[in-house]
Parts: structure tokens; sequence; C-alpha cells
């Protein structure tokens, strides 16, 4: 794992003495969320609820694609729809494009959150916006369908059709990057699951952001961290884990809780979250599996910060979105 800078406006490295203290953090303290944090934690709880009652859901899905229509980078870059066919469904996706002269060679594939209950192509483009601009080459995020509509493998379905695309494109494999955020994260991980079970080659690199990737809440976070998340409730993560799994109860399956799958033979992966996560832990543990299975893995912990701090116009996203073109450009 390398080294980072450790400054308080820096992501750590994974200093055991800081988690400790971490964990330590009593409810109370949610009396000293920051009022930024606040503001985030009463928005949330409005566009993400974790209702899946249809007129909730219709609201959270227009309160995520109005945030992506306010947010998202726009100076420089192009975006480009189009409709990936060669699945059960045609698949919406987008290319996000640096206007001028960038890496044409290789390709981001962007796989949004949103608890598989939520995210179009609005919400979407906030990252994939920015991967943009870090990673210097284009961007293809795609609206795979959503639960409870469409529940487990619909968006796995989804996925394996735009790399396929990308295939048809001329784009090898080592020529992708994937990337996601949240229950994207997931489901970049199952992709590259997906394509190891086949026996096709992996993306060049992974990159994850605050990734759910135990679906049986096992992590201490998600108890000793609860006062302390702005954005994620376990009563939220429940009730979009209950659509997106629909009849099954076997959450530690490696189809849903990538934390337990076989992780040999992944591809190199950046691992960012903040510590203010009821999610810490399916981060830390996911990285310390992964160097236990001789996967190169590098965990970043952003300290005083939510689930997906990226997407935000803050400092300490910028420094995050820096430190992923870096880890791109090392790996390409």
């Amino acid at each position: 794992m390398a080294d980072l800078p450790k400054n308080p406006r820096s992501p750590l490295s994974v200093d055991r003495s800081k988690l400790h203290h971490a964990r330590r953090k009593r409810p109370a303290e949610t009396d000293q969320l920051t009022p930024m944090m606040r503001a985030i934690k009463a928005v949330h709880s409005v566009t993400s609820s974790g209702s899946t009652n249809p007129d909730d859901l219709e609201r959270q899905r227009a309160g995520q694609e109005l945030f992506g229509r306010l947010v998202s980078p726009t100076l420089g870059l192009r975006n480009d729809y189009l409709a990936i066919r060669g699945g059960p469904v045609p698949v919406p996706a987008e290319w996000v494009s640096i206007e001028a002269g960038h890496d044409r060679r290789h390709v981001v594939l962007y796989c949004h959150g949103g608890g598989y209950t939520c995210g179009q192509l609005g919400y979407a483009r906030v990252l994939a916006s920015k991967l943009a601009l870090a990673a210097g080459c284009d961007v293809l995020s795609f609206e795979y369908r959503l639960s409870p509509e469409h529940p487990y493998p619909a968006a796995l379905t989804d996925a394996l059709a735009v790399w396929d695309h990308l295939a048809y494109m001329g784009y090898g494999a080592r020529d992708i990057i994937v990337a996601g955020d949240s229950a994207g994260g997931n489901l970049a991980l199952e992709l590259a699951l997906r394509l190891k079970e086949q026996g096709r080659r992996q993306p060049r690199a992974l990159i994850l952001m605050s990734p759910w990737t135990d679906m049986t809440a096992s992590g201490a976070s998600h108890t000793e961290r609860a006062a302390l998340d702005p954005m994620l409730t376990m009563q939220y993560i429940e009730s979009v884990r209950a659509a997106y799994c629909s009849t099954r109860t076997d959450f530690e399956s490696p189809c849903f809780s990538p934390l337990f799958a076989d992780l040999r033979g992944l591809p190199p992966t950046l691992i960012q979250v903040g510590t203010n996560e009821i999610l810490f832990s399916d981060s830390e543990q996911l990285h310390r599996k992964m160097q236990e299975q001789n996967v190169f893995s590098t965990l970043e912990v952003y300290e005083d910060c939510w689930h997906v701090f990226q997407q935000m116009p803050i400092r300490s996203a910028a420094q995050a979105m820096d430190s992923v073109g870096r880890f791109i450009q090392r790996q390409l």
C-alpha cells in the first residue's frame, strides 16, 4: 500500500491508532456533526429514505436527478447519449468526454450508486464528469435496471451488456478501468467476479468509492459509527437490500456480498472511504481480504468525510479525485 500524506486535510494511510479512536466515538457525538453534514443529513433523509413505495421511489429518483443537474461539472465536457443493445433490454448510457485533447485509448466504465433502487444518468453524471477530468479519458456511465421493479441479477446483466459493448467497440479488457460508488461499487466488484467466473480477462483496475461489500452488515462500523453517519442508516440499508435481493435472504452469498468471494485474480484496486460512514468496515475489510489474497489494494481513509463525499464541491473531494487520477495513471 502506498504511503499517503498525514495532515488533517489529506487521506490517511491505515493508521490503527486513529481507526481505534474513531471506533470509540460515542453515539452522543452526533451533536458534533458539522453544519454541512447536518444539511446533508436533512436533504438525504428526503431524497433517499429507503422507502420502496412507488410514490416515494419516484420522489427519491427525481431528487437525485435534480442533484445531478445542479452539481455536475460541465466546463470543458460533452455528454453523448446512446442506447446499448445486446442484453435483454436496451440499456440507456452516456459518454462523458473531455472536449480538449485526451487519452482515447482507455475508458472508465462507471457504475453509479443509489442502493440499487435509485440513480439515473443525470445522477451518474456527477461522478462520471469528475472521473473524466481526473482520469483524462472518456467515461461511459449507464442506467441499469433498478429494484424493486428489477431485482438481482438485472443490474449485473446490464453491466455485462455494457462491458460487451465496449469490447465490440474495440476496447480490450486492459483498456478499461471500472469504477463505482456505494451500490455501484458492489456492482463493479460483481462485474469483475462474473468476468472471472466466465474465464474472461479482468479490467485494468477498479476504483471503489465507499463500496457496499457486505450485505450482512457484519462490520463493527454499522453500529459504532451509526451516530456519526449523516447519510446512511441501517433502516435504509435493510430496505434497499430487501428490494435488491427480493425473496432471497442469503445475504452472505458472494453474488450479494463480494467481501465473501474468492478475490484472487482481481485487478489493482483503489478504495476510498470516509471516517463518518457506517459502511467503513465494508471498505476496511475488503482491503484486508484483498491483501490476504494477493490482490493489490490501496485504502484511502478521509477524515470527517461521509458516504460518497466525492460528489460534493469540497476540498476533500477534489483531493480524492486527484488521487484517483494518479492511481489510474500508475496503472496505465
